[in-house]
């Protein structure tokens, strides 16, 4: 193990709640612990679940990657960005993609295809990246529905077992808002014919 947050292999349900065992004092546990593996994702055996698979496919279904169609040039300079939206994007970046935050959502325990807060955070990394050129239509096409934003049921639990700490209520509620008036526009689209 790490012992240091840092590779999220360790994440396994202690006492009935999602935590990084590397990050998990016994002391400060009752003298019988209880160490169950994570739900959602598949079991490998013991405590080893694969969540490699899981995060493979959620990084493949929100695009998980800078959307540009500049065409790359090695030689280039790096395109300057501002110090406090740098950091607003690292902050975000400091997941570890351990899965607590999915096994302690009620929605993705109950639907497979719901997406969880790690999707959101990704997507809400990438709204925030001046370098991504995708449009709120198209970011309405990966998140807007019931596996995505719509399906959150806001009960925050991904928030609270966060071994980073990640403001995943903001994420959550950042994306609500720009998804809700994505879907009006959708919606009145539909409506009214240009």
């Amino acid at each position: 193990m790490c012992r240091a947050g840092i590779c999220g292999s360790c994440a396994m349900m202690i006492n009935g709640r999602p935590d990084l065992a590397c990050h998990t004092k016994t002391k400060n546990l009752p003298d019988e612990i209880t160490l169950m593996p994570l739900p959602v994702f598949k079991l490998i055996g013991d405590l080893s679940v694969d969540s490699g698979t899981w995060f493979r496919a959620m990084n493949e279904k929100v695009q998980s990657w800078v959307h540009t169609d500049k065409p790359f040039d090695v030689n280039a300079e790096e395109e300057t960005m501002d110090n406090q939206l740098a950091e607003e994007i690292y902050e975000l970046e400091r997941c570890v993609e351990c899965g607590c935050c999915v096994a302690a959502c009620g929605k993705a325990n109950m639907r497979e295809d719901f997406m969880g807060a790690v999707a959101f955070n990704r997507i809400a990394r990438f709204m925030m990246d001046p370098r991504d050129e995708r449009t709120g239509t198209e970011y309405f096409e990966v998140v807007g529905n019931e596996e995505g934003i719509f399906g959150c049921l806001g009960l925050l639990g991904c928030e609270d077992v966060c071994p980073k700490e990640i403001p995943l209520q903001d994420q959550l509620g950042m994306l609500r808002r720009k998804m809700g008036w994505q879907s009006i526009r959708h919606l009145f689209s539909r409506l009214l014919p240009d």
